[in-house]
Parts: C-alpha cells; structure tokens; sequence
C-alpha cells in the first residue's frame, strides 16, 4: 500500500488521469493478462472514486490519510476482483467495496472495544453463512449458520450484534454515473406504503356506517389502547355492555369490509 499512500490534503485531482470507456476496456484486457503497469494506472485512474468515498465519512473524526489508504485497499480488491464481462460499470461495482472495506476499518477501531472472543464467533457465522450461500444458492438460516460454525444461534447473534457499525441513513449503497443510492431510498416506509394506505381509507369507511357509540368504543378500544373496564367508566355503562357493543361492531366492520 505504500506505493498509493498520498497526503490527502495535496491530492490535486486536475493531475490525476481521466480514463476513457475505451481505455478502460484496453487497461482491463491487460490487467487480466498480469500487466502491472495497466494495474498501475488503472488504479491512479479511479483515486477520484476513492476521495468521493471517503468525504462521505468525515464525520466520523478519522483521519482522512488512514481512510484514503483503506478505500485504496478497496478500489484495488474492486480491481482485482471486477468482470467488466457483466456489463456494469466499474464504479458501480467498486464504490460498495470500498464503501465496505472503510465500514470494516471503522468497524474494527470502533472507541467501543468488542472482546477477541466474540469478533472471532461473528467471523466464524459470516465464514458459515458464505459456504452454505455458495452451496445451496439461496439465504442460509440462523439454524443452519449455527450447526454448519458448531455455535449456539443465541451466541453467533449477540456476536453479530456487537460487530456491528451504526449506519446512517445517508451513507451511500453505490454510484451509478454520478446518480447515488442512499441507505434511506431502501428503506420501507410502512406507514406510507400504498396499500396502508388503502386500509386504513377502507376501515375509516367502515366505521362510519357504525352508531355513535359504537364508532366512540373502537376509537378508545383500537386508536388510545383503553381496556373495557376504562371505556366503560368513561361513557357510564357496564364492562359487559361494552364488550357487546365492541363484538357488535367489529362484527360490522368485518362484514362491510367483505363487501369491498
């Protein structure tokens, strides 16, 4: 790695080669053929890739020098492993790997210390569950992860959970030419998602064909989480008329609901 340590601060990225679709296509051509030299500059030709990586994790008060020469461990592990055969874009295919390879590194020097013993369980389930993917071709499950390590499944989970490294919803998943996906543009929202959506329209409808009361005892039921007992003290009638008139109107809910 000493050959593409810089000083961060006096990387001038004017000097550093742009390369075009078509030298790219040649440099790999001789790189798989063992060419160092194509190596060499394919590597100087990606540094820009590396220092966008790297100011997307400024905040986390470490030394850009260190983490310049990580994402540069990266980018070559990016290289070495890349089948431009796929048809994907190098840097889509690079930017996660050295987005990973700088998540391991602040991982590893997290201020909160995770004991030896429980980093080398953590490795032994990720070794487990990477056999048995390449095995079986599909997602391995925590049984299978715990007999093929010879671990206890509640052991490989709290060591999991110890290795792992708070992300942001703003750290990137990959570049695609320049257009970036976020952690967030993966997540869910399940409160917003369509179909709730719908639901929660449907079952509005549906409570307005209940009476008064009824609507009333579903609110304090299912929307503020009262008891029976609680519903009953503040509308002034019995537990057990409360309980009627609850089944009467989930009842009702459930037929109108049907209908739709």
């Amino acid at each position: 790695m000493g050959t593409y340590k810089v000083d961060i601060c006096g990387v001038n990225t004017s000097k550093l080669p742009i390369l075009k679709e078509a030298e790219k296509e040649e440099l790999f051509k001789r790189i798989k053929s063992g060419d160092t030299e194509a190596r060499e500059i394919y590597i100087q030709g990606n540094l820009r890739l590396v220092l966008s990586v790297i100011r997307r994790f400024s905040n986390h008060n470490e030394n850009l020098d260190d983490l310049f020469q990580i994402g540069c461990i990266g980018l070559i592990k990016s290289i070495d492993n890349f089948d431009p055969s796929l048809g994907v874009k190098f840097s889509t295919y690079a930017v996660p790997m050295i987005i990973g390879e700088i998540r391991r590194y602040l991982r590893d020097n997290n201020s909160i210390r995770v004991s030896r013993s429980l980093r080398d369980t953590a490795y032994k389930a990720i070794h487990a569950k990477e056999i048995l993917s390449k095995n079986t071709f599909k997602e391995p499950t925590l049984e299978e992860i715990a007999a093929e390590a010879g671990i206890p499944a509640d052991d490989i989970l709290y060591a999991l959970d110890a290795i792992q490294c708070p992300v942001s919803l703003y750290d990137p998943v990959y570049t695609d030419g320049g257009d970036t996906l976020y952690v967030m543009d993966q997540i869910s929202d399940k409160k917003n998602r369509e179909e709730n959506w719908i639901e929660h329209l449907s079952l509005t409808d549906a409570m307005e064909h209940l009476s008064e009361r009824e609507n009333f005892i579903i609110q304090l039921r299912f929307f503020e989480g009262k008891t029976q007992m609680e519903v009953a003290d503040e509308i002034h009638i019995s537990q057990a008329q409360v309980s009627r008139l609850e089944k009467s109107a989930l009842k009702s809910i459930r037929q109108y609901l049907s209908t739709i």
